[in-house]
Protein backbone atom coordinates (compact mmCIF):
# COMPACT_ATOMS: atom_id res chain seq x y z
CA UNK A 1 0.00 0.00 0.00
CA UNK A 2 1.02 3.27 -1.04
CA UNK A 3 0.23 5.89 1.79
CA UNK A 4 0.75 9.89 1.03
CA UNK A 5 1.03 12.74 3.81
CA UNK A 6 1.96 15.95 3.56
CA UNK A 7 2.34 19.86 5.43
CA UNK A 8 5.20 22.07 6.54
CA UNK A 9 7.22 19.97 8.97
CA UNK A 10 9.01 23.19 10.36
CA UNK A 11 9.91 21.87 13.52
CA UNK A 12 9.01 18.19 14.19
CA UNK A 13 7.04 17.92 17.64
CA UNK A 14 5.02 14.82 19.04
CA UNK A 15 2.27 15.00 16.99
CA UNK A 16 4.33 15.25 13.91
CA UNK A 17 5.58 11.87 14.81
CA UNK A 18 3.06 10.24 15.78
CA UNK A 19 1.08 10.95 12.50
CA UNK A 20 4.17 10.10 10.55
CA UNK A 21 3.96 6.71 12.73
CA UNK A 22 0.28 6.12 11.89
CA UNK A 23 0.40 6.80 8.09
CA UNK A 24 3.92 3.91 7.81
CA UNK A 25 1.83 1.63 9.96
CA UNK A 26 -1.00 1.63 7.01
CA UNK A 27 1.30 0.12 4.04
CA UNK A 28 4.60 -0.26 2.81
CA UNK A 29 5.70 2.94 1.40
CA UNK A 30 5.27 6.51 2.91
CA UNK A 31 5.85 9.91 0.55
CA UNK A 32 6.12 12.88 2.56
CA UNK A 33 5.17 16.14 0.43
CA UNK A 34 6.71 19.24 2.36
CA UNK A 35 5.89 22.90 1.35
CA UNK A 36 8.89 24.76 0.16
CA UNK A 37 10.16 27.86 2.18
CA UNK A 38 8.65 30.32 -0.32
CA UNK A 39 5.08 28.54 -0.16
CA UNK A 40 5.52 28.62 3.90
CA UNK A 41 6.50 32.38 4.31
CA UNK A 42 3.40 33.19 2.20
CA UNK A 43 1.03 31.01 4.48
CA UNK A 44 2.75 31.85 7.95
CA UNK A 45 4.69 35.09 7.16
CA UNK A 46 7.87 36.13 6.43
CA UNK A 47 9.55 35.06 9.61
CA UNK A 48 9.12 31.04 9.12
CA UNK A 49 10.13 28.13 8.27
CA UNK A 50 12.11 28.22 11.06
CA UNK A 51 14.31 25.19 9.33
CA UNK A 52 14.67 25.53 5.58
CA UNK A 53 14.10 22.95 2.76
CA UNK A 54 17.00 21.34 3.15
CA UNK A 55 16.83 20.84 7.08
CA UNK A 56 13.06 20.12 6.85
CA UNK A 57 13.93 17.35 4.25
CA UNK A 58 16.69 15.79 5.74
CA UNK A 59 14.99 15.28 9.19
CA UNK A 60 11.61 13.83 7.71
CA UNK A 61 14.00 11.36 5.49
CA UNK A 62 16.05 10.54 9.17
CA UNK A 63 12.21 8.90 10.55
CA UNK A 64 11.75 5.00 10.56
CA UNK A 65 9.12 4.47 7.87
CA UNK A 66 9.13 7.59 5.60
CA UNK A 67 10.45 6.41 2.53
CA UNK A 68 10.52 9.34 0.14
CA UNK A 69 10.27 12.87 0.74
CA UNK A 70 8.96 15.31 -2.05
CA UNK A 71 8.91 18.93 -2.27
CA UNK A 72 5.93 21.52 -3.78
CA UNK A 73 6.17 25.23 -4.40
CA UNK A 74 2.18 25.40 -5.25
CA UNK A 75 -1.63 23.91 -5.19
CA UNK A 76 -0.73 22.69 -8.88
CA UNK A 77 2.67 21.01 -7.99
CA UNK A 78 1.18 19.53 -5.21
CA UNK A 79 -1.74 18.07 -7.08
CA UNK A 80 0.46 16.59 -10.10
CA UNK A 81 2.59 14.90 -7.24
CA UNK A 82 -0.12 13.15 -5.83
CA UNK A 83 -1.58 12.55 -8.94
CA UNK A 84 1.82 10.53 -10.24
CA UNK A 85 2.63 8.93 -7.06
CA UNK A 86 -1.45 7.20 -7.04
CA UNK A 87 -1.23 7.05 -3.32
CA UNK A 88 -4.00 4.00 -1.74
CA UNK A 89 -4.32 6.36 1.57
CA UNK A 90 -3.84 10.01 1.79
CA UNK A 91 -3.50 10.68 5.27
CA UNK A 92 -4.23 14.11 6.73
CA UNK A 93 -4.96 15.51 10.29
CA UNK A 94 -8.50 15.39 11.23
CA UNK A 95 -8.87 19.45 11.18
CA UNK A 96 -9.27 19.13 7.00
CA UNK A 97 -12.57 17.16 7.76
CA UNK A 98 -14.68 18.98 5.57
CA UNK A 99 -12.17 21.17 3.79
CA UNK A 100 -11.42 20.53 0.35
CA UNK A 101 -8.13 18.27 0.46
CA UNK A 102 -5.85 19.21 -1.97
CA UNK A 103 -5.01 15.92 -4.55
CA UNK A 104 -7.62 13.93 -1.80
CA UNK A 105 -9.30 12.95 -5.35
CA UNK A 106 -6.34 10.85 -6.94
CA UNK A 107 -5.83 8.76 -3.05
CA UNK A 108 -8.30 5.71 -3.25
CA UNK A 109 -8.98 6.11 0.17
CA UNK A 110 -8.62 9.59 2.89
CA UNK A 111 -8.15 8.74 6.44
CA UNK A 112 -7.71 11.19 8.99
CA UNK A 113 -5.61 11.78 11.83
CA UNK A 114 -6.80 13.42 15.58
CA UNK A 115 -4.64 16.48 15.75
CA UNK A 116 -3.14 16.30 19.20
CA UNK A 117 -4.41 19.53 20.45
CA UNK A 118 -1.73 20.95 22.65
CA UNK A 119 1.41 20.52 19.86
CA UNK A 120 1.41 22.92 17.32
CA UNK A 121 5.02 24.35 15.52
CA UNK A 122 2.92 27.86 15.91
CA UNK A 123 2.63 27.29 19.80
CA UNK A 124 6.73 26.00 19.93
CA UNK A 125 7.72 29.20 18.38
CA UNK A 126 5.49 31.29 20.31
CA UNK A 127 6.33 30.06 23.48
CA UNK A 128 7.79 32.43 25.96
Amino acid sequence: MRVWINGCFDILHYGHFRMIEYAASLGDKLIVGIDSDERIKKMKGSNRPYHNIYQRYYNLKSIKGVTDVYTFNSDEELKETIKLYKPDIFVIGSDYKDKPIIGGEFAKEIRYFDRIEEFSTTKILNYE
